[in-house]
Order: structure tokens, then sequence, then C-alpha cells
């Protein structure tokens, strides 16, 4: 039987565009986008087309923006990519340009394989620089000095390692306070089917919780504010209608102060549907800039030559 990512990637080939590629040798190239309706809390500020045959790769399944523009991200083939965002004065993206990639790497320093021991799915940056990567099929999570170091295991949240294999950890985000969020992507812990687990805390002392995604919809990436909201990524797909995706904010009420099995249940800030362009949005950072709080999505091509590699740019204005 095919797996459910397998049957998500074969129907959106059949229902997607060939679109052109970058320009030969560029990393990336502008995207022509539609403005969001004024009034709203998010402004769009540009996007950005990934040419996978540059980075080398695709499947990028998580990112992370750092202050100095360097956006890293994680791919479900076991890699990893450092690449540098241009913006202009007004925090428009301009470009991409490649800094690194190489292999994730396990215990011992041997690449990981590609599979079932390499799907990457989620990152973090802890406050120390190192860097947590969430993996599924092989549920857990390694801790990472650089991603080019060793990755050595981190105490993974109760029961994970009873997910299905393809609806793990997706979504991994470290709070001000340094306590993590980690949310699966489809593991109801009880008879609610509606609702995924989730836990917040560290390595050795998670507390269970739940995330309730909207109907149709599943969690598949998460960042936090810098006043301790989370926001959430969330993904939907049908054979008939493609993908759709929004982004809702958790408040930070929420997490302050949680017991077990605590819900978390936030509102939505954008619904990633036309006239946005509709693909497989899996990746979600935030960055506080010359006072601004920039937004960064990213979506995975699943290496379908008929999907696309898209880098959102929003601010976050109320």
């Amino acid at each position: 039987m095919a797996t459910r990512r397998g049957l998500l990637t074969a129907a959106a080939a059949a229902l997607s565009g060939c679109m052109p590629g970058a320009e030969a040798g560029a990393l990336s190239r502008p995207l022509d986008l539609p403005a969001l309706p004024e009034g709203g809390p998010l402004r769009l500020l540009g996007g950005l087309e990934i040419d996978r045959r540059v980075l080398g790769f695709g499947g990028l399944s998580a990112i992370h923006l750092a202050d100095d523009l360097t956006l890293t991200a994680v791919s479900d083939l076991g890699r990893f990519a450092e690449m540098r965002l241009a913006l202009d004065a007004g925090l428009r993206p301009t470009g991409l340009s490649l800094v690194r990639t190489g292999p994730l790497r396990d215990g011992a320093g041997r690449p990981l394989e590609r599979g079932h021991a390499g799907d990457s799915e989620s990152l973090a940056r802890l406050p120390d620089g190192s860097w947590l990567v969430g993996f599924e099929r092989w549920h857990r999570i390694r801790a990472y000095r650089t991603l080019t170091s060793p990755g050595t295991y981190v105490e993974a949240p109760p029961r994970l390692e009873l997910a299905p294999a393809n609806a793990g950890l997706e979504s991994l985000a470290v709070l001000p306070d340094g306590r993590l969020v980690a949310i699966a992507e489809e593991f109801p812990p009880g008879v609610d089917a509606s609702i995924t687990a989730a836990w917040i805390g560290r390595p050795g002392a998670w507390l269970p919780i739940a995330y309730r995604p909207a109907a149709g919809m599943l969690p598949v990436d998460a960042a936090a504010l810098p006043d301790g909201a989370l926001l959430v990524l969330e993904r939907g797909f049908s054979i008939f209608g493609g993908f759709s995706g929004r982004l809702v904010r958790v408040p930070s009420a929420q997490l302050a102060a949680p017991v077990i099995g605590a819900l978390l249940q936030g509102e939505e800030l954008l619904r990633l549907a036309s006239p946005l362009p509709s693909d497989n949005y899996e990746g979600l950072a935030v960055l506080r800039r010359d006072g601004r709080t920039l937004l960064a999505i990213i979506s995975d091509d699943n290496e379908n030559r008929l999907q696309r590699t898209l880098l959102l740019v929003l601010e976050l204005l109320a």
C-alpha cells in the first residue's frame, strides 16, 4: 500500500502545473505576488522561488532565520542548507545566496541515510547556538553543536515512538523562556481524532498537552513570537483542491502554565490559498529586525519536478 506521503506527492503532481525555474546558476528568483487585503494582521513583503538544481536537493521541511539573515533549512532527505537572505531597505526579499550544504550526521559522524534514518522534519535553535532536529519514521530528536557535527540523542517526548511513521514531530519551537513546544503532525492522544499530541517543557521534563488544528488541516511547523505567543503553520490537502494552509497564533496565556492535557488552539492570521501560490508549505521562522516582526514560510517540493520550493516573507503587524 502506498504511504500517505506518496499519495500526496503523486496527487500533487497530477494537479500542479510546471513553472519556469530560476535563471541558470541563480539560487532564487523573485515571485510576482498579490498584496494581502489592507487592515489585516499581516503584510506580504515578497517571495522567492528556490531552484533545487542549484541547491542540489529539495524537500526542505523546516527553517530558521538568524539575525544576520542566514536562512538555515533541513530537508527530509537528511541534509541541511545555509543560505543568505538579501532584503532591501523596505525588508522585501530580493534574493538568496548559497553559503553551504551538507548531510546531517549520526552520533559517530556518519551521514544519515536517506529514508528511515534521515527524514528530518523539524528544527529549533537553542539559546546557546546549538540545534535540535526532529525526525519522522524513526521518531527521535538529535542535538547538534553545529549542523556539521555528530548528532547526539536527547530525550524525546513520551510516546512519540508510537506515532504513525509519516505523522511524527513536524513542529519544534523554542519559547522565549527556553521551554520547547513539540507538536506531532497527526497523532491523537486519545479517542478525539480532531486533536494531535503535543508537549511542552524540556528533554527529561516533557508535559503532555494537545493541539487542535482546523478541520482538514494538520500542524507542520511552529515558531515562537517575542511576546511568548506561538505561531503554528497548518497544511491541508485534497485530491480535487490540492494544497491549502493557514497560519495560526496561539496566545501566550495558553502556554504560560499549562497542565497535563491542556489544549492549544489559536486564532487564524492567514489562509495560504488563492491568490497566493498554492504549494506544500511546511517550514516557518520568525525574526525581529529593525523593530519589525518578520515571518518566513517555505514549501517542501517533495523533490517533484511539478512542485516548487517557495519562500514567502511577511510582516506581522498586530
